[in-house]
Protein backbone atom coordinates (compact mmCIF):
# COMPACT_ATOMS: atom_id res chain seq x y z
CA UNK A 1 0.00 0.00 0.00
CA UNK A 2 2.87 2.47 0.60
CA UNK A 3 4.60 1.62 -2.25
CA UNK A 4 1.63 2.22 -4.26
CA UNK A 5 1.03 6.15 -2.38
CA UNK A 6 4.86 6.38 -3.37
CA UNK A 7 4.39 5.88 -6.75
CA UNK A 8 1.65 7.59 -7.48
CA UNK A 9 3.42 10.96 -6.05
CA UNK A 10 6.18 10.34 -7.84
CA UNK A 11 4.00 10.25 -11.06
CA UNK A 12 2.10 13.22 -9.93
CA UNK A 13 5.82 15.09 -9.37
CA UNK A 14 6.56 13.86 -13.07
CA UNK A 15 3.20 15.14 -14.97
CA UNK A 16 3.36 18.77 -13.10
CA UNK A 17 7.27 18.68 -14.12
CA UNK A 18 5.72 18.36 -17.69
CA UNK A 19 3.76 20.30 -17.47
CA UNK A 20 5.50 23.48 -16.24
CA UNK A 21 8.22 22.49 -19.15
CA UNK A 22 5.20 22.17 -21.90
CA UNK A 23 4.59 25.78 -20.64
CA UNK A 24 8.35 26.98 -20.22
CA UNK A 25 8.20 25.93 -23.90
CA UNK A 26 5.53 27.16 -25.27
CA UNK A 27 6.22 30.40 -24.01
CA UNK A 28 9.63 30.53 -25.50
CA UNK A 29 8.17 29.65 -28.96
CA UNK A 30 6.34 32.69 -28.55
CA UNK A 31 9.13 34.92 -27.67
CA UNK A 32 11.42 33.47 -30.53
CA UNK A 33 8.38 34.29 -32.90
CA UNK A 34 8.25 37.95 -32.63
CA UNK A 35 11.59 38.16 -32.64
CA UNK A 36 11.73 36.77 -36.09
CA UNK A 37 8.62 38.53 -37.40
CA UNK A 38 8.03 38.24 -41.07
CA UNK A 39 10.71 40.17 -43.14
CA UNK A 40 10.11 42.40 -45.90
CA UNK A 41 12.37 43.93 -48.54
CA UNK A 42 15.49 45.72 -47.01
CA UNK A 43 14.99 48.80 -47.82
CA UNK A 44 18.16 50.67 -47.98
CA UNK A 45 17.62 54.90 -47.70
CA UNK A 46 18.69 56.02 -50.47
CA UNK A 47 17.47 57.47 -53.33
CA UNK A 48 14.07 58.93 -53.41
CA UNK A 49 11.98 58.40 -50.57
CA UNK A 50 8.67 56.32 -50.16
CA UNK A 51 5.77 58.85 -51.10
CA UNK A 52 7.69 60.63 -53.95
CA UNK A 53 6.57 60.99 -57.41
CA UNK A 54 8.95 59.49 -59.20
CA UNK A 55 9.52 61.49 -63.05
CA UNK A 56 8.71 60.02 -65.90
CA UNK A 57 11.66 58.14 -67.37
CA UNK A 58 11.28 57.74 -71.39
CA UNK A 59 13.40 54.81 -72.23
CA UNK A 60 13.47 51.86 -75.11
CA UNK A 61 13.32 48.34 -74.24
CA UNK A 62 16.45 45.97 -75.36
CA UNK A 63 14.11 45.17 -78.62
CA UNK A 64 13.53 49.13 -79.26
CA UNK A 65 9.94 49.78 -78.34
CA UNK A 66 9.65 52.72 -76.46
CA UNK A 67 8.45 52.35 -72.46
CA UNK A 68 7.86 54.61 -70.21
CA UNK A 69 8.93 54.29 -66.34
CA UNK A 70 6.71 56.79 -63.79
CA UNK A 71 4.63 59.87 -64.15
CA UNK A 72 0.63 58.46 -64.73
CA UNK A 73 0.31 55.00 -65.93
CA UNK A 74 -2.48 52.58 -66.84
CA UNK A 75 -1.42 50.47 -64.40
CA UNK A 76 0.69 50.71 -61.53
CA UNK A 77 4.46 49.44 -61.80
CA UNK A 78 6.84 47.33 -60.02
CA UNK A 79 10.73 47.48 -61.28
CA UNK A 80 12.52 44.80 -60.82
CA UNK A 81 16.45 45.72 -61.01
CA UNK A 82 18.68 42.49 -62.08
CA UNK A 83 21.82 41.32 -63.83
CA UNK A 84 22.21 38.43 -66.41
CA UNK A 85 25.19 37.52 -63.83
CA UNK A 86 23.32 37.68 -60.38
CA UNK A 87 21.61 33.93 -59.38
CA UNK A 88 19.46 35.38 -57.16
CA UNK A 89 17.81 37.06 -59.67
CA UNK A 90 17.34 34.28 -62.09
CA UNK A 91 16.22 32.27 -58.97
CA UNK A 92 13.44 35.12 -58.74
CA UNK A 93 12.35 34.80 -62.44
CA UNK A 94 9.59 32.05 -61.87
CA UNK A 95 8.58 33.95 -58.85
CA UNK A 96 8.04 37.37 -61.30
CA UNK A 97 6.34 35.46 -64.61
CA UNK A 98 3.46 34.27 -61.18
CA UNK A 99 2.95 37.52 -59.79
CA UNK A 100 2.63 39.09 -63.55
CA UNK A 101 0.16 35.92 -64.03
CA UNK A 102 -2.01 36.98 -60.68
CA UNK A 103 -1.38 40.37 -60.66
CA UNK A 104 -1.72 41.25 -63.91
CA UNK A 105 -4.88 43.06 -63.71
CA UNK A 106 -3.96 46.18 -61.72
CA UNK A 107 0.41 45.48 -61.84
CA UNK A 108 2.79 45.91 -64.72
CA UNK A 109 6.76 44.29 -64.58
CA UNK A 110 9.21 46.02 -65.74
CA UNK A 111 12.67 44.63 -65.93
CA UNK A 112 15.30 46.86 -65.65
CA UNK A 113 19.51 46.81 -66.05
CA UNK A 114 22.38 48.50 -67.50
CA UNK A 115 25.37 47.23 -69.42
CA UNK A 116 25.76 45.71 -72.88
CA UNK A 117 22.35 45.20 -75.36
CA UNK A 118 23.03 42.02 -76.79
CA UNK A 119 24.20 40.02 -73.71
CA UNK A 120 20.52 41.46 -72.68
CA UNK A 121 19.17 39.86 -75.76
CA UNK A 122 20.60 36.85 -75.42
CA UNK A 123 20.02 36.63 -71.87
CA UNK A 124 16.24 37.67 -72.23
CA UNK A 125 15.77 34.56 -74.53
CA UNK A 126 17.39 32.15 -72.39
CA UNK A 127 15.68 33.27 -69.56
CA UNK A 128 11.88 33.53 -71.72
CA UNK A 129 11.19 36.91 -70.48
CA UNK A 130 10.14 37.24 -74.22
CA UNK A 131 7.24 39.38 -72.82
CA UNK A 132 8.28 41.12 -69.97
CA UNK A 133 9.74 44.95 -70.91
CA UNK A 134 12.90 45.23 -70.29
CA UNK A 135 15.49 48.15 -70.10
CA UNK A 136 18.59 49.49 -70.03
CA UNK A 137 18.51 52.62 -68.41
CA UNK A 138 21.87 53.92 -66.04
CA UNK A 139 20.28 56.94 -65.65
CA UNK A 140 17.19 55.02 -64.38
CA UNK A 141 18.93 53.01 -61.52
CA UNK A 142 21.23 55.72 -60.63
CA UNK A 143 18.30 58.81 -60.14
CA UNK A 144 16.57 55.49 -57.64
CA UNK A 145 20.34 54.65 -56.30
CA UNK A 146 20.39 51.32 -57.00
CA UNK A 147 23.40 49.55 -54.90
CA UNK A 148 22.75 45.90 -55.10
CA UNK A 149 20.64 43.27 -57.18
CA UNK A 150 17.91 42.10 -56.89
CA UNK A 151 16.25 45.21 -56.36
CA UNK A 152 12.49 45.85 -56.37
CA UNK A 153 10.51 49.64 -56.73
CA UNK A 154 6.57 49.38 -56.48
CA UNK A 155 5.29 52.78 -58.08
CA UNK A 156 1.30 53.47 -57.81
CA UNK A 157 -0.67 54.44 -60.98
CA UNK A 158 0.36 58.33 -60.57
CA UNK A 159 3.95 57.22 -60.27
CA UNK A 160 4.17 57.80 -56.81
CA UNK A 161 6.83 55.60 -55.18
CA UNK A 162 4.79 53.34 -52.76
CA UNK A 163 7.75 50.68 -51.77
CA UNK A 164 11.19 49.91 -52.21
CA UNK A 165 13.87 47.38 -51.35
CA UNK A 166 16.31 44.51 -51.61
CA UNK A 167 14.56 41.52 -52.29
CA UNK A 168 15.78 37.89 -52.42
CA UNK A 169 12.54 35.80 -52.14
CA UNK A 170 8.89 36.13 -52.90
CA UNK A 171 8.03 36.83 -49.96
CA UNK A 172 10.23 40.04 -49.94
CA UNK A 173 8.64 41.12 -53.44
CA UNK A 174 4.93 40.29 -51.77
CA UNK A 175 6.49 42.15 -48.79
CA UNK A 176 6.04 45.49 -50.96
CA UNK A 177 2.29 44.93 -52.16
CA UNK A 178 1.71 44.74 -48.67
CA UNK A 179 3.62 47.74 -47.87
CA UNK A 180 1.46 50.05 -50.66
CA UNK A 181 -1.87 48.27 -49.26
CA UNK A 182 -0.81 49.20 -45.59
CA UNK A 183 0.04 52.83 -46.42
CA UNK A 184 3.43 52.51 -44.83
CA UNK A 185 7.08 52.80 -46.30
CA UNK A 186 8.06 48.94 -45.48
CA UNK A 187 6.56 46.46 -43.78
CA UNK A 188 9.18 46.30 -40.87
CA UNK A 189 8.12 50.21 -40.35
CA UNK A 190 4.77 48.73 -39.98
CA UNK A 191 6.23 46.07 -37.23
CA UNK A 192 8.45 48.66 -35.20
CA UNK A 193 5.24 51.21 -35.05
CA UNK A 194 2.75 48.46 -33.63
CA UNK A 195 5.34 46.20 -31.57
Amino acid sequence: MTALVIANIVLWIAVLALLFGLYALARQVGILYERVAPMGALMIDAGPRVGQPLSPFALQDVRGTAVTVGGTQAASTLLFFLSPTCPVCKKLIPVLKSIRASEGNWLRVVLASDGEQPEHLAFLRQAGLGDFDYVLSRELGMHLQIGKLPYAVLLDQQGTLRAKGLVNSREQLESLFTAMDMNVASVQQFLETHA
